[in-house]
Order: structure tokens, then C-alpha cells, then sequence
């Protein structure tokens, strides 16, 4: 990534703390170190892979970002994990991400992210992973065909995908209509089914624990009780297997954005050791997704530039 786009990439993240600040507020008195600088130095730590000591050390930052004054560490630790920082954090994410915005066309997926399997981190627990089983968290988010994630969510390992998948769509803005959301078997459920369908929506997923064709061998109260988006699938799988395969083929050119996230220089890799806990992998997680976002902004602004 050359220098001026991750110029243009700050001053997107720069831009949108300054809005969140102002919209968050603050009550009480006027803190030294303003909460500006707490966040713009925690995502400026994250972009680099560093922990928050790094970031309270005046050599580590150059002409894109250069405070006059840094809080201790001890100081820049506090502030951090305090419900202000948390708030604009959110905030940044939402501006960047467009949150409110949804697509026709939309994806549920996860990524683990692994810790040691000796890790004594309280937060982390043992879970399934390609291959076999391993310990740590899983980011759990909804893609849109856009690129975007503007919904997510992390939890230990084992937590259950379709359970996280539900919360995740009590926060869905208006979908538009015959909107899909695309899934794989895992997050074939009836209750997933039918939260879905009240946000809108339809999701499209292979049919769990069954064959493709007739009624899947359930009973008719079965059929019944599963509600009518899930007899749908059922009734489609059954008569248009084809077309259903088709459609779930987008699923990777949707889910591209997820890869992306952790294929440039400063994206989600592997949890470094001094991110633990489920407070601080989820701060972290948001920041390297927050970062995401704003190079996405920058690449595209760059591209419509070039078209010009």
C-alpha cells in the first residue's frame, strides 16, 4: 500500500473520530488527553500490530500522525477501556461501515481466531475448526456483496454460529425487497429461518441433515412448526436444486470482503499475545475492522478518481 493512499486511509479514520467525539459527547470535566487522541492512538497501535505501550513512545509516529502531547501508559490504558472509548469506537464503525445501508445480497461467516492451546486466557475456550479442534474466540460477522461488515460480533469458540446469527439480526436496517442472505449448512435453523424473514429478508443455506429432494423426509407438524421461510427453502431445494446451488455459488465472491480483511498489511491476522481476554480481542477485532473499512473507502475513492 503506497503512501498516499494510507494518507487518505488516516485521514478518513481521523475524519470519522472527530465526528463520533462530537456525537458521543462527553459529561463530567475535561480530561487532559482528549478522547480523540485515546482512539486515534489505539487505532494507530492497531494498524501497526503494536500493544498500547507502543503507542505512548513519540518515536513511533511519523508525519501522518504526530500528537503534541501522549498520555502515560498507564493513563492511555484507563481511557481505553472506558464506556466513552467504547462508544466512539462504535461510532467510527457505523460512519465507516455504513451500517444502516443493506444490500439485496448479503452473507453470515466466521473466522476463528485461534490462541495457544496452553493460552490461560479465562475468556477463551475450545471449539471446532477446519481440521479438527482448537482454542481461542470467532468473529462472527454479516457481509454484504459490497465488501462491507457492518454487523459482527466475537465470542469464545464454542458459541454456537446460529445463536450469534440471531442477535445479529435484531440490529438489521430495512433490507430491500426479495433480499438474500446466503449461509452455509451450519446456519440451518428454523429460528434463524424466521428471524431472518422478519427482518425481510430469506436465508439461503443447504439444507442441513437431509437430501435436496421432496420434504426432506419431515413430518407434516415438523413442516409445520418450522415456519413458512424454511418450508419455502425446503420446497425450493426440492424443486430448483439447481438454481439454489447457483445462487449459493455468490457466497464467495460475497465473502471476498471477509478475506479481505486480513490479507494487507495491518489486517485481522492472528491474535498477538498481548490481545486476551474477550474485552480486549473484541476492541481489537473492531479496530482492524474499522481499519478495513476506511482502506476500502480510499481504494474505491481512488478508483473513481482514476475513472474520472
Amino acid at each position: 500500500m503506497g503512501e498516499t493512499t494510507d494518507r487518505e486511509l488516516w485521514a478518513r479514520v481521523t475524519a470519522a473520530v472527530s465526528r463520533a467525539v462530537r456525537a458521543v459527547g462527553r459529561r463530567g470535566r475535561e480530561c487532559k488527553f482528549a478522547d480523540a487522541l485515546v482512539v486515534r492512538m489505539y487505532l494507530w497501535a492497531a494498524w501497526h500490530d503494536r500493544p498500547l505501550c507502543w503507542a505512548c513512545d513519540r518515536a513511533h509516529y511519523n508525519t501522518l500522525f504526530r500528537p503534541r502531547q501522549l498520555p502515560s501508559v498507564s493513563q492511555f490504558t484507563r481511557r481505553v477501556k472506558t464506556d466513552v472509548a467504547r462508544a466512539v469506537l462504535q461510532r467510527v464503525h457505523d460512519d465507516l461501515a455504513a451500517r444502516g445501508i443493506a444490500t439485496g445480497l448479503s452473507a453470515l461467516d466466521g473466522k476463528p481466531l485461534t490462541v495457544s492451546p496452553v493460552s490461560r486466557d479465562r475468556d477463551a475456550r475450545r471449539g471446532h475448526v477446519s481440521g479438527g479442534f482448537a482454542k481461542g474466540y470467532k468473529l462472527h460477522a454479516w457481509v454484504t456483496d459490497d465488501g462491507r461488515l457492518p454487523l459482527w460480533a466475537v465470542t469464545p469458540l464454542n458459541a454456537d454460529e446460529k445463536t450469534v446469527a440471531r442477535l445479529l439480526c435484531e440490529s438489521l436496517p430495512e433490507m430491500p425487497p426479495d433480499a438474500l442472505a446466503l449461509a452455509d449448512a451450519n446456519f440451518d435453523a428454523a429460528p434463524l429461518h424466521k428471524r431472518v424473514a422478519r427482518a425481510g429478508a430469506r436465508l439461503l443455506c443447504p439444507l442441513r441433515g437431509q437430501g435436496r429432494t421432496g420434504d426432506g423426509g419431515h413430518h407434516a407438524v415438523t413442516l409445520r412448526q418450522m415456519g413458512a421461510a424454511r418450508r419455502e427453502l425446503v420446497a425450493l431445494w426440492a424443486a430448483k436444486p439447481d438454481l439454489c446451488d447457483h445462487v449459493l455459488h455468490h457466497r464467495n465472491a460475497v465473502e471476498r470482503g471477509f478475506s479481505t480483511l486480513t490479507c494487507h498489511g495491518g489486517g485481522l491476522a492472528a491474535l498477538p499475545a498481548w490481545v486476551r481476554t474477550i474485552g480486549r480481542v473484541t476492541r481489537w477485532v473492531g479496530a482492524k475492522i474499522i481499519l478495513y473499512h476506511a482502506r476500502l473507502r480510499a481504494q474505491r475513492a481512488a478508483a473513481k478518481l482514476a475513472a474520472a
